[in-house]
């Protein structure tokens, strides 16, 4: 059984700001609930044939994989892939304009599992699915919350 998990927001900012900082492998530990660290296996910058070394716990299980950049359209579209592992997963981020300062973020992750992945594979898409909807909203919150630049608290602004 494939997983094909979908999903998407629509972030009070420009396509420019969001791909940016989405398409930033090094902000993944900040947006993405699950994912603790990622390493460079090749120089930035980011490119098609890049390739990521990720670190995540998921389900309960700690998880290290590698992501190859196989499609890059900066500003539109981010595909990565990964071969290893009982679970081959594909990650496709678009960024789509929704006027000049919002943008919609679609995210998906598709693999077909082996093993006793296959037994486990529709707990997996629904954990996928709650994991992503966290994720985009962390996204958002952080986007929409950062736009201005600093407060009275501080905070940063996000080229």
């Amino acid at each position: 059984m494939a997983v094909d998990v979908v999903t998407e927001i629509v972030i009070d900012r420009p396509v420019a700001d969001v791909a940016a900082y989405a398409g930033d492998p090094g902000n993944a530990p900040t947006w993405y609930v699950n994912i603790e660290s990622v390493e460079w296996r090749t120089p930035p910058p980011l490119r098609v044939g890049s390739r990521l070394a990720f670190v995540a716990h998921f389900l309960g299980r700690r998880l290290a994989y590698t992501y190859e950049i196989v499609e890059l359209v900066p500003g539109e579209r981010l595909v990565m892939r990964t071969a290893q592992g009982p679970f081959p997963m594909e990650t496709t981020y678009r960024w789509e304009p929704q006027g000049p300062a919002r943008t919609r973020m679609t995210m998906c992750n598709r693999g077909e599992p082996r093993g006793f992945a296959t037994v486990t594979a529709p707990v997996m898409a629904a954990a996928m699915r709650r994991a992503n909807r966290k994720d985009l909203a962390r996204l958002k919150a952080l986007l929409e919350r950062e736009r201005g630049g600093p407060g009275p608290g501080g905070g940063r602004t996000i080229a």
